[in-house]
Parts: C-alpha cells; structure tokens; sequence
C-alpha cells in the first residue's frame, strides 16, 4: 500500500510525535514515555509514519532514533498556501472594512 504525507497527519497520535519531533530527534522508548498506549502502539505510528516518509530512522547503536523529513513535510506547506492566501485575502477586506466604519464614525 502506498502511503502518503496526508495520510501521516490524519491520526492526531501521529500529529503529536511529529511535533515531538520538531524539538529534537527521539528514541521509540522516549516517544513512548508521551502517550498512554503501549511501546508497541507507538512502534506501529512510528512504522507509519517512515513508510509515509516523514520521518527517518537512523540507528546509533542499539538505539533506532527518530527525526522528521522536512522536505516530505512541505508537501502539506504547499497544499496549505492557497487556503493560506484565501484567508489573508478575506482578513484584509474585513481590515479594509473596519477601518472604514472607524472613519465614519469620526
């Protein structure tokens, strides 16, 4: 089965170890240590979310350590900005639209 960035971020336990991930590479032990399901539950998210490609798995050691793919992750940056742009655009004409009411009320 092929699986995608999308697909790795559609489980909000795979959102947290992602953004566990953002402070600093961790072990599955330590990851394990955030959540209340077993080691061998995380085992499985971590396992997911290789396969996905977000994350690498280096092995220093006996230690597997876990770190983010940033350039995997940008795909969900660019698929945002259009929705990212959208919502500027809207924010402004409400801006525009309050300063206006302000001025009329001087």
């Amino acid at each position: 089965m092929r699986r995608d960035v999308f697909q790795a971020i559609a489980d909000p336990t795979r959102r947290d170890i992602l953004m566990s991930l953002t402070k600093e590479s961790r072990n599955v032990n330590a990851l394990a240590k955030q959540f209340d399901m077993t080691r061998q539950a995380v085992s499985l998210h971590v396992k997911y979310l290789k396969e996905c490609g977000v994350i690498v798995i280096e092995k220093q050691g006996r230690e597997r350590y876990c770190s983010l793919e940033l350039n995997k992750l940008s795909e969900i940056s660019n698929w945002l900005e259009p929705f990212k742009e959208l919502w500027e655009a809207r924010f402004k004409k409400l801006d525009n639209l309050l300063e206006e009411l302000k001025s009329k009320e001087k």
